[in-house]
């Protein structure tokens, strides 16, 4: 028996011996890798120029997971951060932004146009290149005016002229199958009930558009003008001369060298110097840390719909907008967050749950409750609940460009029973309760029904004009007459009262600095919520089976797919008997 003892302590020392060497193994591994990184740095070369591809849809941020199979796209948030550091970086000489696809914004045009200028400002060079400018909205255009230079290929496309917008409208189609909407909107400028009410334009909303369009049209004007050293009317005399040749666009000084993308770059490595290379603009963000030691400003990225609930065990959705849970959580962590004195609430939303914004403007109030300074930054949409969450912020920040407001209510359904029964579809329904079935698709509301819903809009409008009369100080009657669901830009919301300064990011970053009492020179930001990793993501599956995980990526690739992906948005986007704070089918302003 001493002996078997004996021999079994003798196995359990060698094993912990070579545990004990295997840890120390890998000690000295990871000492190996630190000083091998910190010998070869973050492996860019000495000189460079980043280059930045524009030309693809950019959301403002996301709170979804990093997948592995995805690649992770550029924001303009990731785009604001790393252009900052950019400009720090004496082994960055330049930039090169590729154009051209038509996909930038204007209001985030208007944030890139400050960002540039912030980059240039350090001693470093842009140079903008498209192989056309095929589209006839300004954003593309404004993003490339910011540059140094302006390089597009020869005999190509220059579209650019201005703002412009159309509708659709499904009322023809139903009143034809027998389909009955019945929205109740609040109030007559609430035009995504309109899609499904109406069969032309309302005069409000016609009045909205032309207001954003002309506004739309002026910001941009004025700013490539600036830009481009160029009058207002010497610029809006090259727009109505579109379309036209890359070469009379340059005759007229809105580019200044014809050449291709090769030609582009080359010209930029050599102003880099003797060694400069090129370097991708996503390989560069990766190094970068955002998230400062001893942050004073915390930064709330909240981007998408606002809906109920949390996303945090929707793993393999990649996004899932604003989930209330979360975003309030967010808000709660930035304001317990030591050295932290002030919130930027960066907001990009159209809307969505009432319920849900509701719960997100009550965090907010939270945490000014407990001292902390909060202004929104506005993004390219706040607008409905994208406003309503932002209420009672110490100051609001948005664009000239961005689409802000509608203030107002819509909700209702429409009812497909009889489109049904035109085809030969059958169907019943059993309900205990009065009103039990009463966003059902299958039936209209009764007249009782009806009044109940729109008793429902009525209160919910109400209690909407007296949070913005409270959060923005301003008369009942006032908010009254400047909110029945009109969207105004940023421009036209400052003029109301609805926004305090016209700026991007860095103003609503400065504003804040001033509330809170932090110096300019040492503001220091901590970003919330922080982006889940993939193997976290995979941390909180735990317990799940390797067969139910296979099954959810099945699952998810099914549902990617774009018809399925085009069904299933189109049926989201229909009316559900819920109140909405929504700000569906705005123009994009690009």
């Amino acid at each position: 028996m001493i002996a078997f003892l004996r021999w079994l302590r003798s196995i359990l020392v060698a094993v912990l011996n070579g545990i004990a060497k295997f840890a120390m193994a890998l000690v000295l591994l990871f000492a190996i890798l630190i000083v091998i990184g910190l010998w070869r740095g973050d492996g860019h070369p000495n000189s460079m120029v980043l280059t930045l591809d524009l030309r693809g849809a950019m959301a403002d941020s996301t709170n979804g997971p990093e997948l592995p199979w995805d690649v992770h796209k550029l924001t303009v948030m990731d785009v604001l951060f790393t252009l900052d550091s950019a400009g720090k970086d004496k082994r960055v000489k330049g930039a090169v932004l590729r154009l051209g696809g038509g996909e930038v914004s204007l209001a985030q045009a208007e944030e890139l146009d400050t960002a540039l200028a912030r980059f240039r400002a350090k001693g470093k060079f842009v140079v903008a290149d498209a192989s056309s400018f095929f589209g006839a909205g300004m954003g593309d255009y404004l993003t490339a005016s910011a540059a140094d230079q302006i390089w597009v290929q020869p005999k190509s496309d220059f579209a650019v002229s201005g703002a412009g917008a159309g509708e659709v409208f499904l009322r023809g189609l139903f009143d034809k199958i027998h389909a009955e909407p019945q929205i109740a909107k609040r109030a007559e400028y609430k035009s995504a009930a309109d899609m499904y009410m109406e069969k032309t334009m309302t005069g409000p909303d016609r009045e909205q558009l032309n207001a954003v369009m002309q506004s739309w049209y002026n910001a941009a004007l004025t700013a490539a003008a600036t830009d481009r050293h160029m009058t207002p009317d010497a610029v809006r005399a090259a727009f109505e001369a579109s379309p036209q040749f890359s070469e009379d666009a340059r005759a007229k000084g809105l580019v200044d060298r014809l050449g291709y993308d090769d030609e582009a770059l080359a010209a930029a490595i050599a102003k880099g110097g003797a060694g400069t290379k090129a370097v991708k603009f996503e390989d560069y963000a990766k190094g970068l840390n955002t998230q400062s030691a001893g942050a004073n400003i915390a930064v709330i990225e909240a981007s998408g719909e606002i809906n109920d609930g949390t996303a945090k065990d929707d793993f393999f959705s990649g996004s899932a907008g604003i989930a209330s849970d979360d975003l309030s959580e967010a808000i709660r962590q930035a304001a317990r967050e030591p050295g932290v004195k002030a919130i930027v609430l960066r907001v990009d939303s159209p809307g969505g749950s009432v319920t849900a914004s509701d719960q997100i403007l009550h965090a907010v109030k939270t945490a000014q409750g407990q001292g902390k300074k909060v202004v929104v930054s506005m993004a390219s949409l706040a607008a409905s609940g994208g406003y309503y969450i932002s209420t009672s912020a110490d100051k609001i920040v948005a664009q000239p460009a961005t689409l802000t407001g509608s203030i107002g209510v819509l909700t209702g359904k429409v009812s497909v029973g009889k489109s049904l029964d035109m085809i030969g579809v059958g169907f019943d329904e059993v309900a205990i309760g009065k009103n039990t079935l009463m966003d059902s698709a299958l039936s209209p509301y009764t007249p009782e029904q009806w009044a109940l819903l729109n008793h429902t809009a009525d209160v919910i409008y109400a209690d909407f004009l007296n949070k913005v009369a409270q959060g923005r100080k301003l008369p009942l009657a006032q908010v009254s007459e400047i909110a029945k669901g009109r969207v105004w830009t940023g421009a036209d919301a400052k003029t109301h009262g609805l926004v305090d300064e016209l700026g991007g990011f860095w103003t609503a970053a400065q504003v804040a600095a001033g509330l809170g009492g932090v110096p300019q020179d040492q503001i220091a930001f901590k970003v919330f919520p922080r982006r889940k990793t993939f193997w976290e993501g995979l941390g909180a599956l735990a317990g799940g089976t390797s067969a139910s995980m296979a099954a959810l990526q099945g699952l998810q690739t099914v549902l990617n797919l774009p018809g399925i992906r085009g069904v299933l948005a189109a049926l989201s986007d229909m009316p559900q008997g819920r109140i909405e704070l929504r700000a569906a089918g705005l123009p994009q302003g690009k």
